[in-house]
């Protein structure tokens, strides 16, 4: 039987080992390779699929990630509910290191990826609303489950999309501020969009790694930022554990 719900493994959860896997399998698209095999296995005795966003060994910088593959393929599978894992930086207050967020906006700053679906070989022009750009209902799930476990959790906040792989200045980073953007991230867009425009149910669920660039004391250093992952990704296999069995797969 095939999945219909996907996990997105970022920086925070390159892999998921609470996963009983029965099989892997390695799918081509008509655009190009995805990140990493799809792994099937079951969760909570659910029937879901793995992809690590940044590639099995963590070599896909977020600007090479091929977004449309990965979307693509999920959506080719089966798959209707997309959960998101992503390590991002803290901007505002109370978005401090260790602190999970489920965002409900975002404002992409990327240049040059593939972020539609929606260019060749059209019988008419598409647009889609992406007013409300994460599935609501999917994060009521992950904001409930995040209570449940007494996981500190900021349930509304705005994503930064920015280009990478390099962090951002300090000035950036106050421009962002002054957009309106509580946490910053290199991989919300344009996975976001496209799986809006595939149908796909999608909600993200942020890790806080570090401080973002001058908001913090000192330089940021991936000691810390490794550190303050470790510990996170314990918990977001537990919130997954406790979300994922209680979703409809309808």
């Amino acid at each position: 039987m095939r999945p219909a719900i996907a996990i997105i493994g970022g920086t925070c959860l390159a892999t998921l080992d609470t996963l009983k896997i029965t099989h892997r399998e390695t799918l081509s698209t008509p655009y190009g390779e995805p990140s990493s095999p799809l792994i099937y296995g079951e969760f909570g005795e659910r029937n879901v699929v793995f992809l690590a966003r940044h590639g099995q060994h963590h070599t896909l910088p977020p600007h090479r990630i091929n977004y449309r593959a990965n979307l693509w393929i999920l959506h080719h599978i089966g798959v209707k509910q997309v959960i998101a894992t992503a390590a991002v930086g803290g901007i505002r207050t109370g978005m401090e290191p260790g602190t999970f967020a489920f965002p409900d906006q975002i404002i992409d700053y990327t240049w040059g990826r593939h972020s539609t679906f929606f260019e060749d070989n059209l019988t008419h022009v598409t647009h889609i609303d992406f007013t409300e750009p994460y599935c609501p209902e999917l994060r009521k799930r992950l904001i409930q489950g995040a209570r449940d476990l007494g996981m500190t959790a900021r349930e509304s906040c705005t994503y930064a999309a920015t280009q990478g792989p390099r962090l951002e200045t300090a000035a950036e980073i106050r421009r962002l501020e002054k957009d309106g953007c509580d946490i910053v991230g290199m991989t919300g867009m344009p996975e976001a969009s496209l799986a809006r425009e595939l149908g796909l149910h999608y909600a993200a669920c942020a890790v806080v790694a570090n401080w973002a660039a001058g908001k913090g004391a000192g330089a940021i250093t991936m000691t810390e930022i490794e550190r303050n992952l470790a510990s996170g990704m314990e918990q977001v296999k537990k919130l997954l554990a406790r979300v994922i069995p209680a979703l409809e797969t309808s």
